[in-house]
């Protein structure tokens, strides 16, 4: 009750607050050894559950909803985020092979490291195929990407952000009023946080495009549910570790 009390402060509050919180727990894992990318992820969805049990009382708009187009939006995303894997450079690759050689070029390499390569997360290869703590945490990376990842992300972006950049009293915006520049910089700020950047963009505006047509965080929370849920099987069917 003291971590709702804390939340409770102002609506600002109850929909960053939580994100951030998650956020620092996603830039732990891996920090503190191979096994630690894996129990801080069990880490952080136990503690997501307890932040959207904290928020959701504060939070009128964090309910689940059904509809065709959540469906089919969920669908399409996991078309596109799988299909267009190969034809653009991801953002590590962006910051290896542009960012960071720029830098240098002008004497500002100091001010940014070579980008480390990226370790898959996989759990068959850290604890052997099969093995039940390998089905542990991909069942845990399953769960929390489909039922803790959407409430925790589309509040603060759909809810929070697009409306925030509109007008600092968020809440006066309605969440169906379509606005260009608050649509575009908040995809690309979602976009730019995943390092598939091109498809977490159009992913953005995907879920977007559903809070501004069923004027309700509902649908995008079922939309990115469906497209974490079958980008995991994926996964896992196709051995793409790449993804997660």
């Amino acid at each position: 009750m003291r971590l709702r009390k804390i939340l409770s402060a102002s609506p600002l509050v109850a929909r960053v607050v939580p994100f951030v919180f998650f956020v620092l727990l996603t830039a732990a894992q891996g920090k503190f050894g191979p096994a630690s990318a894996y129990w801080f992820y069990l880490a952080k969805t136990l503690v997501g559950l307890w932040l959207i049990i904290e928020i959701y009382p504060l939070v009128a708009e964090m309910r689940w909803a059904f509809s065709w187009e959540a469906v089919l939006v969920g669908i399409g995303v996991f078309a596109v985020w799988v299909g267009i894997d190969h034809y653009y450079p991801h953002s590590n690759e962006l910051f290896q092979n542009y960012i960071f050689p720029f830098f240098k070029k002008i004497g500002l390499g100091f001010l940014c490291s070579e980008a480390k390569p990226v370790i898959p997360w996989n759990p068959n290869a850290a604890f052997g195929a099969g093995s039940a703590l390998a089905w542990l945490f991909v069942i845990v990376r399953i769960l929390g990407s489909t039922f803790i990842v959407p409430p925790l992300e589309e509040i603060f972006y759909r809810s929070f952000l697009y409306r925030y950049i509109a007008k600092p009293d968020f809440q006066s915006v309605p969440l169906n009023k379509f606005l260009p520049i608050p649509f575009l910089a908040t995809a690309a700020v979602f976009g730019f946080s995943h390092n598939e950047w091109l498809a977490g963009i159009l992913c953005g505006a995907a879920f977007q495009w559903l809070v501004l047509r069923k004027n309700r965080l509902g649908d995008a929370m079922t939309a990115h549910a469906v497209t974490n849920f079958l980008l995991g099987v994926w996964v896992v069917w196709k051995g793409a570790w790449n993804f997660w």
